[in-house]
């Protein structure tokens, strides 16, 4: 006699089983020396304390656990307790790690992190262009990364617009999206963008494009004067003299990697 519970094809159902997608930063090491990732962090994030919002963070090791055997040393040890404890700090809820070794894992398990050994770290997409000033050469429609990549994006959204002039000390992060200011940004005032920057009016301040690792993130100016640009991390301070062909104009910034590296490509404008 079958004693297994019968529902009826009329029961509604209590629960489904679906497959999900979950937007996750990945936190790319190349090292595990926590010094260096601490200082690395401060640099890039140090100012900007909102930058992350409790994201669900995924810790890849292939590059550090890659350098380590290319330089001929030791499987790096990774301190999982000192890593969470740090990039809290930062407002980031790691969850998962990926490209370690078979010990790696087992640490990483004894942390409380999931081994995601089949997670797929992809470009950033980049937001949605903004729509060219009449007077100004149209602004190129981006064609992301880094560092920081994505294991799913949301959909882009819509390009921030600040129609009013930033002094020292103000920030305007545009997360997840692009920037456009009507006015002038100045000395000591911040702009940063998870795309592309267009400021339609002289840049006096930090531009700080493609701030989640996107690369094919632009930097667009009226009038370039910037003590600081920034694209996927790459960045020139004002200590390196703006060129000629460009300073004081309108100026495009991008990055341009090759063989040599990542490099800032600073172009004029009309």
């Amino acid at each position: 006699m079958n004693d297994a519970p019968r529902v009826s094809s009329n029961t509604p159902a209590s629960l489904d089983i679906k497959s999900a997608n979950l937007p996750m930063v990945a936190l790319m090491l190349k090292s595990t020396d926590l010094g260096a990732i601490e200082q690395e962090l401060a640099r890039r994030f140090g100012d900007v304390p909102d930058f992350f919002d409790e994201d669900p963070l995924l810790i890849d090791l292939t590059g550090a656990v890659a350098n380590a055997r290319r330089s001929g040393e030791d499987e790096p040890v990774v301190d999982f307790a000192a890593l969470l404890q740090l990039l809290s700090r930062y407002k980031v809820r790691p969850i998962a790690v990926r490209g370690g070794t078979e010990a790696h894992m087992q640490a990483a398990q004894a942390a409380g992190l999931l081994p995601a050994p089949d997670a797929r770290v992809v470009a950033s997409s980049p937001p949605t262009p903004a729509a060219p000033s009449s007077q100004q050469a149209p602004a190129a429609s981006p064609a992301p990364a880094a560092a920081p990549a994505e294991i799913s994006e949301p959909p882009p959204l819509g390009a921030m617009l600040v129609d009013k002039p930033l002094r020292s000390g103000q920030q305007v992060y545009a997360r997840g999206r692009d920037l456009v200011v009507m006015a002038m940004v100045n000395a000591g005032a911040e702009v940063i963008a998870d795309g592309s920057i267009h400021v339609y009016a002289p840049l006096r301040g930090k531009a700080i494009a493609g701030a989640r690792g996107n690369s094919q993130a632009r930097i667009y100016a009226h009038s370039l004067e910037a003590e600081l640009v920034s694209i996927a991390g790459i960045y020139r301070t004002s200590e390196v003299p703006l060129p000629d062909k460009v300073r004081g104009k309108p100026a495009l910034v991008r990055l341009l990697t090759d063989a040599s590296g990542d490099k800032l490509i600073m172009e004029p404008l009309g």
